[in-house]
């Protein structure tokens, strides 16, 4: 699992608008998603200001105010991947060298 968390505020359509997105991921990705309210948090208000929505995985941002399906996938992907990730591994049954 995946956890992601929803830095968001009250009324904000943006944020609305990314939890879409990564419950239409989230049907297909193993992701979890905790929504966090930033109001009257003076340290998340002044990190985040007016670039909320901010998804991020710990402490790593993965988007900001606006993002789409492909862009987060890819992201995503690249949280999962360990770093080294695709140099020397072994091509699957099926696949060419260097494919």
């Amino acid at each position: 699992m995946t956890p992601l968390t929803l830095y968001t505020r009250p009324g904000c359509h943006l944020c609305d608008r990314m939890k879409d997105i990564v419950a239409g991921i989230a049907r297909e990705e193993p992701v979890t998603l905790r929504e966090v309210d930033i109001t009257g948090d003076r340290n998340l208000e002044r990190r985040f200001g007016a670039e909320i929505p901010v998804l991020a995985h710990g402490e790593r941002v993965l988007a900001r105010v606006r993002t789409t399906r492909t862009a987060l996938l890819e992201s995503l992907r690249n949280v999962a991947r360990p770093s080294g990730a695709g140099r020397g591994r072994r091509p699957e049954q099926g696949e060419k060298k260097g494919a």
